[in-house]
This record gives C-alpha cells, sequence and structure tokens, in this order.
C-alpha cells in the first residue's frame, strides 16, 4: 500500500484538506493575496460555482411559498394519518415540480470546502506558513482560535449579525417554528464557534455576506411567482352558456335592456264624473 493510500486510510478528509491547500497556496503565492484575503476569494470562487444550484434553490424556495396554502390543507386534511399525509404531499411535489431537498443543495456542496479548510488551517497553526496570518491587523492569526484575541470577538460579532441576516432571506418559506428556530441557532452555535479558528469563521461570515447579498438582487431579478387562485364557497361560479363556460358576455339583440321592476303599490286612477250627474 502506497503512502498516500495509508494517509487516506487514517484520515478519509485528507484529499479535502490538499485540495483547499492546494487553492489557498496558489491564491496568496501566484495571485499575490494574503492568506486572510485568500480565504475570502475562496469562498467568492465557491459561491461563484455554486450559482446554478443557488438558482435551483431560489426556484424551489419561491414555489414551497407559492403552494404553502395547498400544502397546509393537505396537512390538515392527513392529520391522523401520517402515512397518508406523506404519500399525498409526494404526490402534489411530482404534480407542481417541487424539489424540498434543492434548498439544502448549496449548504450541502459547501461541507467539503468547510472541511477542507478547516483541516488546512489546523496544519496551518502547527507548521505555520511564510506570509503574515493576521487579518485586518486586529486578528493575530487566521489559524488560532477565534477568541484568543479581541479582534475575534468582534468577527463572531460579525458572525452572528451576518447569520441572522442570511437566516431571514433562507427562511422566507418556513413556517413560524422553523424561522424561530433558524433565527435562534446563530446565537447558540457562537459558543462552539468560539473554538473554530478564526479563517474559518471568516470563511462563514463572507458565505453569510454573500448570501445576504444575493437575496437583495434576486427579490429585484426575480419577482415572486404569483400565488394560484384560492377558490372558496362565496367565490361566484363562472358564467355557462353559448361560450363554454369561458365567461363570454352575450350578444346584444338590438333591444333596450328591461328595467328592473320595483315594488310599488298599484296606482290609482281617478275617474271622471259626468256632467248630467250632480
Amino acid at each position: 500500500m502506497s503512502h498516500l493510500s495509508l494517509v487516506i486510510a487514517s484520515n478519509p478528509l485528507t484529499p479535502l484538506e490538499h485540495v483547499a491547500r492546494h487553492v489557498l497556496d496558489w491564491l496568496h503565492s501566484t495571485i499575490g493575496l494574503p492568506w486572510a484575503w485568500s480565504i475570502v476569494a475562496l469562498t467568492v470562487i465557491v459561491r461563484i460555482l455554486l450559482v446554478p444550484l443557488t438558482v435551483r434553490q431560489i426556484h424551489s424556495m419561491q414555489n414551497l411559498q407559492r403552494f404553502a396554502p395547498q400544502m397546509k390543507e393537505i396537512q390538515k386534511k392527513y392529520k391522523a394519518d401520517k402515512q397518508k399525509q406523506n404519500q399525498e404531499l409526494m404526490k402534489f411535489y411530482r404534480e407542481n415540480n417541487i424539489n424540498p431537498a434543492a434548498s439544502c443543495l448549496p449548504m450541502l456542496a459547501q461541507l467539503p470546502v468547510f472541511l477542507g479548510l478547516y483541516y488546512s488551517l489546523k496544519h496551518f497553526a502547527k507548521h505555520p506558513p511564510s506570509g503574515n496570518l493576521s487579518f485586518l491587523h486586529f486578528i493575530p492569526s487566521i489559524a488560532s482560535h477565534t477568541t484568543t484575541h479581541w479582534g475575534g470577538y468582534v468577527l463572531l460579532v460579525v458572525y452572528v449579525v451576518s447569520q441572522l441576516a442570511s437566516s431571514y432571506y433562507m427562511s422566507a418559506s418556513a413556517d413560524k417554528m422553523q424561522r424561530t428556530l433558524l433565527m435562534v441557532m446563530p446565537v447558540v452555535f457562537v459558543f462552539f464557534i468560539a473554538r473554530f479558528p478564526a479563517g474559518l469563521v471568516l470563511y462563514w461570515v463572507t458565505t453569510n455576506l454573500w448570501t445576504v447579498g444575493q437575496g437583495l438582487i434576486t427579490r429585484r431579478l426575480m419577482p415572486r411567482p404569483a400565488a394560484p387562485e384560492k377558490r372558496t364557497s362565496r367565490t361566484p361560479p363562472q358564467d355557462e352558456g353559448d361560450g363554454g363556460g369561458n365567461g363570454a358576455k352575450p350578444e346584444p339583440s338590438g333591444r333596450p335592456p328591461a328595467q328592473p321592476t320595483r315594488n310599488q303599490p298599484p296606482r290609482r286612477v281617478r275617474r271622471k264624473k259626468k256632467a248630467g250627474r250632480r
């Protein structure tokens, strides 16, 4: 067994680390970016490559939002039978070309990059490369824990704000409970992310800011589709006649329209008296 096979067997994520390291080295050595800005550039490259999946995600979220009333009706109708409810929902998805999993595709596609960058920064912490690892002169090293310096706390605050803004745009089609959960999660996760390398938090802040900008742009370029007409018992039926139910107006017959009759008392006629009678 070769040395590479032994390394992969010991850590299956090693190829992801090597790819992330090579891209960072290229951005730093060839392009001339500092290490921190190389992470920002890596994030932008990844998000540009994920644009097709992002477009599918946006369309999926719009479809979920458009057909939300019909799906709630199905859930309410089959509330007692979960199996039947799932079957009817899957049938409804197929008939209306809805793919709920499409909203998770960009997040899943970023997971290998996230893991590769994490292990690359761990390697940076053990074997620092040549060059300055600081970021904006208030984070000493992107490979150290975020809370080792006061600048890391500033980065965590920016992370929470950007994650809340990103969750606001990503949870547009979610119900009230899911939306509340998505808005609370960034505050809870900050205690775990504080132990991550600062460069990894920088990557996540950059992708959150990209998501916010993307949400602002797509709201202008891709307007929300109109919701289907919801008919109720009070909805007037369409005219049925010579037009085949298409609501065509009848042609005029040349006579003036009949005036509506009113409930009036009968008119009293006064008779004229004859001349010979007194």
